[in-house]
Formats: C-alpha cells, sequence, structure tokens
C-alpha cells in the first residue's frame, strides 16, 4: 500500500472555474490492483497544492483566493495514520497563490494574479513564521488577455539545490532566485526567456540538472532548456497537441518518469496526457492516452515509477494508470469520490 494525498478546489473562484471538494484527501493506493481508499479528509478552502516535507512529517498548503479573501499557507504534522492535524497559517500577501514548494526550511509561494513570489520560513516544529522576503515580478508579453501582468506559476529547486526558478506565465521568463544564507534573493543574471506568447505554467529537470523542460500553457508547446556555463537557455520547442487540434490550448501539468525514459505532458480540453520518449536531450512522441474525464488538472508519478494518477477538476475523475515498460499507459482504476481533485503529493 502506498498512502499518499490529493489537493482540491472546495469553491470556485470565478464563475466556471473553480470546484466542489471537501479539502485535502488522505488516500490509499493497492500497489497490487491501483485501487484507491479515501482514508481522511481535512477540510479546507480551496488547497489547490500541496508539498510535504523530506521527513515526511508535514504538509503544507496554499489556500488559492483572491487577495481580498486574505489567502493563506498552512501547516499540518502528518499523524501516523496519515491524518492531518493543524498547526497553524499565515497569511499570504498575493492573490490566488496556485504553488508551494518546500526548500531549506523555508516554504516559497507563487501568486498567480498578483506575479509575486514569498518566503515563509519554518521553525524547528514545522510551524510557519512570518513572511520574511516577498518579491514582484514585473512586465507583460504578446498575449494581450492572458499575459497583461506577470503571473508566477510554479516554484522549482534545481537538482543542486541552490538555484530556484519560477516559471512566470505573464512574462514568458523562468525567473531565477537563490538563498543568500536564509535570505531569498534574485538571481537575474541566470533568467531565462522561452518563446514569446507561450506562456511558462510548470517546469521539471533531469536528475543531473543539465536539462530543464518548461510546459507552456498558452501555446500547448513544451520548451527544452540546456544548461551551458550554469544559464539556462531555450534550445528547442515541441508541440504537445495533436496536428488536428482546433481548440485553444491550455496545458496543465508535467512530470519526468523517474527511469528518465519518458516525459508525460498534461492537456486540459483535449483531456489527454501525451507521452513522450526521452533520448539524450531529443524527444519523440509515443502516445496520446485520452482521459476520459473534463479538465485534467494535474497529475503525479509514484516514487517507484510504476503508477501514475491523474486528477480531472470538473468530473471530479481519479484516474489510476499502470506505466508500462514502453511507457505506455494503462488505465486500472477510476473513481469520482474525491470531489474536484487538482493535486497529487507522495511522501518521498
Amino acid at each position: 500500500m502506498l498512502t499518499f494525498f490529493i489537493g482540491s478546489y472546495t469553491e470556485y473562484i470565478v464563475p466556471g472555474f473553480g470546484g466542489i471538494g471537501n479539502g485535502i484527501y488522505t488516500v490509499q493506493l493497492n500497489t497490487d490492483t491501483g485501487g484507491l481508499v479515501t482514508l481522511h479528509t481535512e477540510k479546507t478552502r480551496n488547497p489547490s497544492y500541496l508539498t510535504i516535507s523530506n521527513d515526511t512529517k508535514f504538509l503544507y498548503c496554499v489556500t488559492e483566493l483572491d487577495e481580498s479573501e486574505d489567502p493563506k499557507v498552512r501547516a499540518y504534522r502528518i499523524n501516523t495514520d496519515f491524518s492531518l492535524e493543524f498547526l497553524n497559517e499565515q497569511s499570504i500577501s498575493g492573490g490566488y497563490p496556485c504553488h508551494l514548494v518546500i526548500h531549506e526550511n523555508n516554504i516559497l509561494v507563487a501568486c498567480y494574479a498578483t506575479g509575486n513570489i514569498i518566503q515563509f520560513p519554518l521553525d524547528a516544529s514545522g510551524k510557519l513564521m512570518e513572511a520574511k522576503n516577498a518579491y514582484d515580478h514585473k512586465g507583460s508579453s504578446v498575449n494581450k488577455e492572458r499575459q497583461e501582468a506577470p503571473h508566477a506559476h510554479q516554484v522549482a529547486i534545481h537538482p543542486n539545490k541552490k538555484d530556484i526558478y519560477v516559471c512566470d506565465l505573464g512574462i514568458d521568463t523562468i525567473k531565477a532566485y537563490h538563498l543568500e544564507g536564509t535570505e531569498l534573493t534574485p538571481n537575474e543574471n541566470k533568467d531565462c526567456e522561452v518563446s514569446k506568447g507561450g506562456g511558462p505554467r510548470h517546469m521539471v529537470f533531469n536528475a543531473q540538472g543539465g536539462l530543464a523542460y518548461v510546459l507552456n500553457e498558452l501555446s500547448g508547446t513544451l520548451s527544452v532548456l540546456h544548461s551551458r556555463d550554469s544559464l539556462f537557455e531555450e534550445v528547442k520547442t515541441y508541440a504537445t497537441l495533436p496536428e488536428d487540434y482546433k481548440g485553444t490550448p491550455s496545458a496543465s501539468a508535467i512530470r519526468l518518469h523517474p527511469n528518465e525514459k519518458y516525459l508525460y505532458v498534461a492537456n486540459r480540453q483535449l483531456d489527454a496526457l501525451t507521452i513522450f520518449g526521452v533520448i539524450d536531450e531529443e524527444l519523440h512522441l509515443i502516445d496520446y492516452q485520452y482521459t476520459k474525464g473534463k479538465e485534467i488538472r494535474e497529475f503525479n508519478i509514484t516514487p517507484d515509477g510504476k503508477w501514475l494518477i491523474a486528477c480531472h477538476q470538473n468530473s471530479h475523475d481519479t484516474v489510476v494508470y499502470k506505466i508500462q515498460e514502453d511507457g505506455r499507459l494503462l488505465e486500472t482504476y477510476r473513481t469520482q469520490e474525491i470531489l474536484s481533485p487538482v493535486c497529487v503529493v507522495f511522501p518521498m
């Protein structure tokens, strides 16, 4: 058995976008059959993204709300039965916080609406301390509707554990940061621009850190970044949507398989996972796995690389796939008991 957590939307942020979930779900995967069982539910508002401490003792979430609704970052202790015990919370000075990560005893939060990054130190008991540093991104890009201002979407930690990168959809730039002592500090000489109008949403790195893959929400493309002299630059882009796709691109999530042979991308509207094979620095299309749900938001791969779990925000489908030797996916289980699921995290 593998026990993990799923975040959900519990209310609508704007008309037509949000959900009816119950909060943070504790879920158990049967690693023999692929079946899922919900063990616990922790009620909180719009816990749309979760992160777990390296020692697996604590879980943190954002409450994705408008700035006027006083969004929070919240800390929980993970009990022995994997239920959650609330520890404390801190207010987020930003709108629609959509991603967070733990790094060097800090929680780093990205706020979509206000385009800013905030550092929250952690004390020895796992509780959140008051915000220490915050940085506002500046600029815009070519999509006048979606890129009228900065929209920070994800904080990603480089494998060297020193460099920090933030995908900003609004300015088509991966903004770079690092810690100077305990202070989060911009590292602008390592900023990396990607193709205009792409809208970088999420990124992943290979284990050595020499390659990064950036999923562009607005174009549905995948940017490959290569590190030269410790600076990333975009060297190639790939389409993640079929050639005959006529809808509006809305790419949502990206994961690299632990064996680094396969790369998976989710696209809303298409409601499919695009599967790429990875050979050196090149990608080749393997398959489109249509997920038969509505609004595939996020997915994740179990640490052993055997299972992929996909969440659908609007149809409430949580789907379990067994990952085949060739990277293709075999559906083994589907449930609609977890309402408005949008994030999957595993204790490592």
